[in-house]
């Protein structure tokens, strides 16, 4: 296989500049860029490197360091190299005695503030200001050591060693400021500070937080992370490692370096948390993983990280792995740890016993997606194949399966139709039932950059999300509307584009079914669905509906942002429906800067559904009832595809509850903690025969499991992901699997013990099998990812690049489909019983279940789900700050403490679901999507009332739990 061509990861200096040719000549050399670009990165893309401190192409220039200075014929002095644009005809030396002596002169007055302890440094082999001072030639400092930021005990030490031992009992320099290990990633160290500035700038045109800044001037400035009463952890600071990765010296500086080394090879995949699906660079130390540095020529991230991308990867080392198969005959019984071909045989025989007894579609499985495309794959390939049935699901049933329903209503595909690259041309962005700065940080921070330069924000979502009011960021329009109420929303919405003439007509006639879009328009035109006659239902002002509507039908460019708050209510397919009605109505469809976006949860949730993880369709979103699609599987696999739709997550738990469904393969997902209802999912699990758990860890589900197979991290495998704007990713092999298998070769030998003869050697051959039998996939092969790097599907011989934008000529499905959405109100009504709603969330720092991010320093920023609650609900129930409160729902009640706030309106309390110890899902009801299933987390009646501590449920579950994980000692 040919390898990939990774781009050089030299540092040009400053950004690229996309202006007119320009052509100068540096050190005699003929070059030509685009108008704009700076002289460093001239020179460095002519393949001349200017020493430099405070200048990397992820930031803007600002000519602090005045180490690249060179010299330009016509013009006096020594400009910056950084700083100063190229000009036709320019011609410019990079090197000369009077440019080395002014720069071996800037570098000495910076080495002496610097400690002299490189030796034992932890930056050593890997420090800009090290290899500036060799590149420079520096090799002596003329100047007595003196006042300096280094030396705790002003006594002219040259290193912090020397000082400890010179004045062991305290600090007497007040210009010293002792290191801050406070965060649990990175250390500050404010004596190596050069004061560049580079991670200030990282942290405001990078990440967009703003958290840093220069303090003092002159000799006494030094960086800051807020007041002089803050440190790194209780600062503003969300740990993305921008400015950590920024840090020219070890001011910013890693503790895995600091323990492992320095790295010494690199290996560029996937992360495997969020459907962004960020490229980063896995660097190793032998067989050790020190640090994951994001990828700067990833196409979905652009050199941006978040906490969990950037540090959060310690699960894969974590003790509570389980890294032997186990095998119980009973729930009751502890496990016993067993070889790989014990556990699968026992498995099949236990498989094969109740298909015996109970018949074919008596067992089932769900595929994970936190696995790869070929992992996934391979479980409903062994389902349909080899089981001999369609019960096969996924956690999308959960989370995204409105999207698929809806968006292939409407516009023929259930994915997303724009790239992340597409916010950039954005100019009215509608974020609706998401939090991108908590699900997705790396496109929030793409999106507020595109806010700072002017574009405007709608934002939709019954709490008030940080996107809603922060520094530097703020929305146009805030509809907080009242859960369960989105339909009427978008309706009201349409309402005015309508009735106020701001349809795109002419887009409609050529692209969109007109007899469809005139029942639309009529319905929607209706007086009763006016922003006046839905106040009192959603709770939004009629003249802030009417504004956000005219702002998205005429602000230019309009891209629809969604996420879980849109997808996960009974009405969650209408939802999506509407959404897509809007972006039609006003021809926002089609080109770069527009679409309609879903924001996918986990890393490959839109590849388990591109897979064929549903019950009614294969690969390619293509239904089992098309005996040609079925007829191309059964050439390939041999056998025959059932004709039927299998069984969904909820029908496998209500048939296993009844009796007639006993046997679950469940692969990387924990639906006893994910799920809604949580009782009932205990209730279906428990009555099964026989429960296969692939995974990590001992999670909730496998407390009623019988089988336990140890699964393998992303950094153990290889494959692909495909994120939330169907970008195909790989996935590289960091190190060996720690179980001795990676998932795929589970699932094959899962398949070999029940009498399947499959021979997949590498995951190559399954994406190879995945593009001859799925059309949008066609193109697709290890060969052009590699020559590529990624690629978006669909890609056959039409676009043999993939596809960027959807829908650019006409809609996958022809015209494009308007949908009558009617809003109906849930069943979930609150009254004097349950007068509050409930509604769900992520956290920044954690992670869906938490199986991962709860065994990393994450934990430091959360750890534990709390109850937010606003004042006046608070001071009703007489609930204080920090107490503990019951949380009870018609299903179920859970205890958990409080957090008052007025980030929720009165009437709405707030949750997050990371932690089992809370179990936040025993609440939610058992009500769903009408089209999908997909339960309605949002809207959940509840009453909250003080408490002394957890309840009685939560004490029983923690015992049941502590039983179901014993393990027998080996013998």
């Amino acid at each position: 296989m040919k390898d990939f061509r990774f781009p050089s990861d030299y540092d040009l200096g400053t950004p690229e500049k996309h202006g007119a040719p320009v052509t100068l000549i540096i050190d005699g050399a003929e070059i030509t860029v685009p108008d704009g670009t700076s002289v460093m990165r001239a020179a460095a893309v002519a393949g001349t490197r200017i020493p430099k401190l405070c200048a990397s192409d992820n930031i803007e220039a600002f000519g602090s360091c005045r180490l690249c200075l060179v010299e330009i014929e016509g013009r006096r002095g020594t400009p910056a190299s950084c700083t100063t644009p190229v000009a036709e005809g320019m011609v410019v030396t990079t090197q000369s005695e009077r440019l080395r002596r002014l720069r071996k002169g800037v570098m000495e007055l910076y080495v002496s503030d610097h400690p002299l302890d490189c030796l034992t440094c932890a930056a050593n082999g890997d420090c800009e200001l090290q290899d500036m001072a060799g590149a420079v030639g520096l090799r002596d400092v003329r100047y007595e050591p003196g006042v300096n930021h280094y030396d705790p005990s002003a006594t002219g030490a040259r290193s912090q060693a020397e000082a400890r031992a010179r004045m062991p009992d305290g600090i007497a320099n007040p210009a010293y400021i002792p290191k801050d290990d406070s965060n649990p990633y990175f250390t500050y160290d404010p004596s190596k500070c050069i004061v560049c500035s580079r991670c200030v700038r990282a942290c405001e045109e990078v990440q967009g937080t703003f958290a840093l800044t220069i303090e003092g001037r002159g000799f006494d400035s030094r960086v800051s992370a807020g007041t002089g009463f803050d440190d790194f952890l209780s600062s503003e600071c969300v740990s993305c490692g921008a400015c950590v990765q920024a840090c020219p010296t070890a001011t910013l500086q890693e503790k895995s370096v600091a323990e492992l080394g320095v790295p010494d090879r690199k290996v560029v995949t996937t992360c495997a948390y969020c459907g962004v699906g960020c490229s980063f660079e896995a660097q190793m130390s032998g067989d050790r993983l020190v640090r994951m540095v994001p990828y700067k020529h990833g196409k979905a991230n652009r050199g941006h990280s978040c906490v969990k991308g950037r540090f959060a990867y310690g699960y894969a080392e974590h003790s509570d792995r389980i890294l032997s198969p186990m095998i119980r005959e009973d729930i009751a019984e502890p496990w016993r740890e067993v070889s790989w071909e014990e556990a699968l045989s026992f498995a099949a025989g236990r498989l094969r016993r109740i298909q015996a007894e109970s018949g074919v579609g008596a067992i089932g499985g769900i595929t994970s997606s936190r696995c790869t495309n070929e992992e996934t794959y391979l479980v409903q390939k062994m389902i349909r194949q080899v089981f001999g049935n369609n019960n096969v699901d996924t956690c999308a049933r959960v989370c995204h399966s409105p999207t698929g329903y809806g968006l292939k209503t409407t516009f023929g595909t259930s994915a997303g139709t724009q790239d992340f690259d597409s916010v950039e041309e954005c100019d009215v962005a509608v974020v609706i039932g998401a939090n991108p700065t908590d699900g997705h940080p790396v496109f929030a921070s793409r999106l507020k950059k595109r806010l700072r330069e002017g574009a405007k924000l709608i934002v939709i979502d019954p709490r008030r999300i940080d996107l809603v009011k922060s520094p530097h960021v703020a929305a146009s329009h805030h509809l907080a509307l009242t859960p369960g109420t989105n339909v009427a929303v978008l309706t009201a919405l349409a309402h005015v584009i309508v009735t106020e003439g701001l349809v795109d007509e002419a887009f409609v006639r050529e692209r969109c079914d007109w007899d469809a879009f005139s029942d639309w328009a009529a319905f929607v035109a209706g007086e009763r669905h006016s922003p006046e006659a839905t106040e009192a239902l959603t709770g939004v002002p009629a003249a802030e509906m009417r504004a956000a509507a005219r702002l998205y039908a005429g602000g230019g460019n309009g891209a629809i942002y969604y996420g879980l708050g849109v997808t996960e209510h009974s009405q969650g397919s209408t939802t999506v429906m509407a959404i897509a009605n809007l972006a039609m109505a006003t021809g926002n469809i089609g080109r770069p800067g527009v679409g309609v976006n879903p924001l996918r949860g986990q890393n490959n949730v839109q590849g388990a559904c591109d897979m064929g993880s549903f019950p009614h369709e294969l690969p390619g979103y293509r239904h089992v009832h098309d005996d040609n699609v079925r007829a191309t599987f059964e050439a390939i696999w041999g056998g025959t595809i059932q004709d039927e739709p299998g069984l969904r997550i909820p029908n496998m738990l209500d048939a296993a509850v009844d009796g007639s469904f006993r046997g679950l393969y469940v692969q990387g997902e924990d639906i006893l903690q994910s799920d809604p209802n949580t009782r009932h999912v205990a209730a279906g699990l428990a009555a099964m025969d026989c429960v296969i758990v692939h995974d990590l860890f001992l999670n909730e589900t496998a407390n009623y499991a019988h089988v336990f197979l140890p699964g393998s991290t992303f950094l153990e495998k290889d494959g692909t992901f495909t994120n939330a704007e169907r970008r195909i990713n790989r996935v590289r092999r960091v190190m060996a699997p720690k179980a001795g298998l990676a998932d795929w070769e589970v699932t094959q030998a899962l398949a070999g013990a029940l009498g399947a003869d499959w021979r997949y050697t590498h995951p190559a051959q399954v994406m190879d099998e995945i593009a001859a039998t799925t059309p949008s996939f066609a193109g697709v092969s290890y060969e052009r990812l590699e020559e590529l790097g990624s690629v978006q599907w669909p890609c056959n011989e039409t676009t043999p690049e993939g596809s960027p934008v959807m829908h650019m000529d006409g809609f996958v499905r022809g015209k494009g489909l308007f949908v009558v959405t009617e809003y109906v109100a849930t069943d979930e009504r609150t009254g004097p019983r349950f007068p509050l709603l409930l509604t769900t969330g992520r956290i920044l720092s954690q992670y869906n279940v938490g199986a991962q991010t709860r065994r990393t320093g994450n934990t430091v920023w959360h750890e534990e789900d709390v109850l937010e609650l606003h004042p006046h609900d608070a001071e009703q129930r007489g609930v204080r700050e920090g107490g503990w409160v019951r949380l009870a729902s018609r299903s179920g009640e859970t205890t958990l403490r409080a957090k008052i706030t007025d980030r929720v309106a009165p009437g709405v309390v707030y949750t997050t679901f990371h932690h089992p110890d809370t179990q936040a899902n025993v609440v939610t009801s058992e009500f769903s999507d009408w089209a999908t299933n997909c339960p309605e987390y949002k809207v959940t009646a509840v009453q909250v009332s003080p408490s002394n501590g957890p309840s009685d449920w939560q004490e029983d579950y923690a015992a049941q739990a502590a039983r179901a994980r014993r393990v027998l000692a080996a013998e």
